[in-house]
């Protein structure tokens, strides 16, 4: 087994420092952006924990509940490596909700069980892709076109725009079969006993090239295109339906 201990701390301290760096750079519009995005970043967090908290309490474990996760408070859910992540990337995550597969109801396998829990923090953000893309469409359609045109439509609109591609980008991202991602969990739930016990002997192995996809950005550089690709399918979608 492939044993690495990484402490958390080291990596608040690189992202603090990279954030620093980025905004020195940063002009007044890119500011903006950041500000314009935050909105997106409280919701895409603090539902996609909810909804693993939820799925959780409903397959019978209470934990999530017992923690004060079964909520839709931002503080409740805000990691600070992930929220920098959303903030200057537009994908990261929450702080994990905590479960114990045991106390799953007895006719539901736990790798199964698992799946479940861990699918259903991206679904929540999918969903909310669809509905906040239904949101713009209906201001675009029955909004008088001088709210539109005005600052507050403008700055509504926007602010739309990225609460769509931030819950876009946290439900790809999450979905990456790397642990400590969604994507791991739900992966394990369709290996063989032996394969799945290998895998989970590897996590941390696993957790390091997630690290280096991370810092040298090609996480960003294989998702972009993908979160590209469901927001403009999205998009049409919708406006076709709506408009």
């Amino acid at each position: 087994m492939f044993s690495f201990n990484f402490d958390r701390r080291y990596l608040y301290i690189i992202l603090g420092i990279l954030a620093i760096s980025v905004l020195v750079q940063y002009s007044s519009g890119q500011l903006l952006g950041l500000l314009y995005s935050l909105p997106g970043i409280l919701i895409a967090i603090s539902f996609h924990e909810y909804a693993h908290a939820l799925a959780a309490v409903k397959l019978g474990d209470e934990t999530p509940r017992n923690q004060g996760r079964l909520n839709l408070n931002p503080l409740s859910h805000i990691d600070p490596v992930g929220f920098i992540l959303l903030l200057f990337a537009g994908f990261g995550w929450g702080k994990p909700v905590q479960t114990n597969p045991a106390r799953y109801n007895r006719n539901i396998d736990m790798a199964k069980g698992e799946a479940i829990v861990s699918f259903a923090g991206p679904a929540m953000n999918f969903f909310l892709a669809i509905v906040f893309a239904i949101v713009y469409a209906l201001i675009g359609k029955y909004a008088s076109i001088s709210f539109a045109m005005s600052t507050a439509g403008s700055v509504l609109l926007t602010i739309v725009q990225y609460i769509i591609i931030i819950n876009i980008g946290l439900g790809v991202f999450n979905l990456i079969p790397l642990p400590p991602l969604d994507g791991s969990k739900i992966l394990k739930n369709f290996l063989s006993y032996n394969t799945r016990r290998k895998f989970e002997e590897s996590e941390q192995l696993f957790y390091v090239i997630f690290l280096a996809l991370w810092i040298t950005g090609l996480a960003g550089t294989i998702i972009s295109p993908i979160i590209d690709y469901i927001y403009s399918g999205i998009m049409k979608l919708v406006l076709g339906i709506v408009l």
